[in-house]
Formats: structure tokens, C-alpha cells, sequence
């Protein structure tokens, strides 16, 4: 899947795996997340993907011109939940919108588990 942007020099298309590794560089880099996990859940279980595989744990949907970001994402123990959440959701939109130019229409946070970090 990819999105695409006309301008007056012609067109960009923008890879759904491009915008998915920008989403989840972004939201590496927040406090209080430990990593991105898988979209499933293997025996109730959280696997961390490591960095280069961070677009499997998100999914990008097109909803007209807009994009929707899923995100699967550990926290560390200890931290606020919905305040990691919502630190990742502000993250993310600004990230994907200012480096692609496409408009997200929402980001959902799934946390897939929490983690004691050392």
C-alpha cells in the first residue's frame, strides 16, 4: 500500500512501510516506552522488536486523504500508562505529518505489555 501527493512538479508515493518506520522511530524515542511489540500477542506474551523492525508493530490505514496509525507498544513498569500513551500519540502525528506532509487523522496506542526495566 502507499499514499500518494500531487503537487505542481508531479506526484510522491510514500510507501505504508516508510510511514510505519517513521511512526515507530518516533515513538521509541518517548519516555517511559521500553519498545514496539508484534500486532499479535504469541501464548499472552509481548515480543520487543528490535529497531530495524519497528514497522511491524504498526499497521497504517487510508481514510480518504488521511492516514490512521496503529501502534503495539510496551511500557516500563512504574510509568503512567496514560501519560506514555499520549506522549506517544503527540510524538507521532507531528513526526509522520512533518516528514511526509500527510495529514493523520488519529493514533492509536495498544499497550502490549509492561516491562520491569533495569
Amino acid at each position: 500500500m502507499t499514499n500518494e501527493i500531487k503537487n505542481e512538479l508531479g506526484k510522491i508515493t510514500i510507501s505504508h512501510d516508510v510511514i510505519g518506520t517513521i511512526a515507530g522511530y518516533a515513538a521509541i524515542q518517548c519516555y517511559g516506552l521500553v519498545g514496539m511489540a508484534r500486532k499479535k500477542l504469541s501464548d499472552g506474551v509481548a515480543e520487543l522488536l528490535k529497531k530495524e523492525a519497528l514497522q511491524k508493530g504498526v499497521i497504517v490505514r487510508v481514510e480518504g486523504e488521511q492516514i490512521v496509525i496503529d501502534l503495539f507498544i510496551v511500557v516500563g513498569y512504574g510509568t503512567k500508562i496514560s501519560t506514555v500513551a499520549s506522549n506517544v500519540m503527540e510524538q507521532v502525528k507531528y513526526s509522520v505529518e512533518s516528514l511526509t506532509g500527510i495529514k493523520v487523522a488519529a493514533v492509536n496506542v495498544v499497550i502490549q505489555g509492561v516491562r520491569v526495566t533495569e
